[in-house]
């Protein structure tokens, strides 16, 4: 059984990796996309691609759309919570970087993850827990350069970013639950449904109309990256890591994002890293790898 457990470990792990790069990448496809439309628009084409990309997943798996009634008031509160992310996401990065904004929302994440799990549970941290968590915020000034420039902290954009991490890391404790009401893959399908139809009640088909028309291949192809490859394939991968390992573990992963933002901000938009980026990213995975080792057993 040992044996077997290995290679799927290794899999997870890398599949895990993985859906952390193409997260990294979203926030420089993000920046592109904002430039096409106001914030609401983009959200719903994206939703709705990513509604249908699931739809094939689901049919290709044979697994089953339909989850329990149960699960209805936590898919309409993780529909909320995904639909505000993703708005005050795009609008962060229509006036801030890409790679800050990866920096900022991706550190934060884990840490407001783990202090709601914490508060929720009513116990207290290890000494280990207690080591990465504090780690973890280190790196967050780091970073956003808090010991060299405190005022960095309320530059442009990053009043949404700072709303966009409270929201997400509620979002990973509602979607943790969604392995109980069937198919996590389902529930996702279904969240990025409503979603859809939330950001379409808002924006109008006005709008809308207006930006299926564009033949851009800079939107269309990013809009697939966006919607397909981040959000349907490594996002759904997320939300299933959070229903097996816990909300608290998965979302400490994402440590592993600031470098790739930085990389795909430097590539495509010409944001050079500093010094610290590099810097906060090494005490981040640091504190990903204190976060998600075990103890030792007796």
């Amino acid at each position: 059984m040992k044996e077997d457990a290995a290679p799927n470990q290794r899999l997870f792990l890398l599949g895990m990796i993985l859906s952390m790069t193409c997260w990294g990448f979203s926030w420089t496809s993000g920046k592109i996309l904002a430039g096409f439309a106001d914030p609401l628009t983009i959200s719903f084409f994206r939703f709705a691609l990513t509604s249908v990309s699931l739809v094939l997943i689901l049919w290709f798996t044979k697994e089953q759309f339909a989850i329990r009634k149960a699960g209805l008031g936590d898919l309409l509160l993780a529909a909320v919570l995904i639909s505000f992310y993703t708005y005050v996401f795009f609008k962060g990065l229509v006036h801030g970087k890409a790679g800050a904004g990866g920096i900022l929302v991706t550190v934060l994440n884990p840490i407001l993850s783990y202090c709601i799990m914490l508060a929720t549970a009513r116990r207290r941290p290890s000494q280990r827990e207690v080591l990465g968590l504090v780690l973890a915020l280190i790196a967050g000034a780091v970073l956003l350069k808090i010991f060299t420039d405190p005022g960095s902290l309320w530059s442009a954009g990053n009043i949404y970013f700072l709303a966009a991490a409270v929201s997400w890391s509620a979002l990973s404790l509602v979607t943790a639950r969604a392995s109980r009401y069937g198919s996590p893959v389902a529930f996702s399908c279904w969240m990025y449904t409503v979603s859809a139809v939330i950001m379409f009640a808002f924006a109008g088909p006005a709008a809308t109309g207006v930006l299926v028309q564009t033949t851009s291949f800079k939107f269309w192809g990013n809009l697939f990256f966006s919607a397909t490859i981040t959000t349907s394939l490594a996002t759904t991968f997320y939300f299933v890591a959070t229903s097996r390992i816990g909300a608290g573990k998965a979302s400490s992963f994402i440590f592993m994002v600031p470098f790739s933002a930085a990389l795909g901000s430097w590539l495509f938009l010409n944001e050079v890293p500093e010094w610290h980026s590099v810097a906060g990213g090494l005490l981040g995975i640091a504190a990903v790898y204190i976060l998600n080792k075990k103890p030792k057993t007796a």
